[in-house]
């Protein structure tokens, strides 16, 4: 399982973020996706800890906690939509 961790600051680096979340378990992976073309934080994240128990401890406590001045949203990551081809041709109309 997954957590999402939504509303960070910009300024939150992976190592911020696996600081937090080591308090409530051991953390296996940390992922704070970057905009493609700024290369600024997105404002998101996503923790995968080493067990179930420590990853619903961590939301239990960290949803809404103020961090870096911002309310956290924290909650299971859910899984990743399909999205449509983005090639192809466009369809002609006649």
């Amino acid at each position: 399982m997954s957590i999402y961790v939504g509303n960070l600051s910009y300024d939150v680096t992976e190592a911020d973020l696996e600081q937090v979340f080591a308090e409530y378990g051991t953390v296996k992976s940390v992922k704070i996706p970057s905009d493609r073309e700024t290369g600024r934080s997105r404002g998101f994240g996503f923790v995968e800890m080493d067990a179930e128990t420590e990853e619903e401890a961590a939301i239990e406590a960290l949803n809404g906690a103020e961090w870096m001045g911002r309310a956290l949203k924290v909650n299971k990551a859910r899984p990743r939509e399909e999205r449509g081809s983005l090639g192809g041709r466009p369809t002609r109309r006649y």
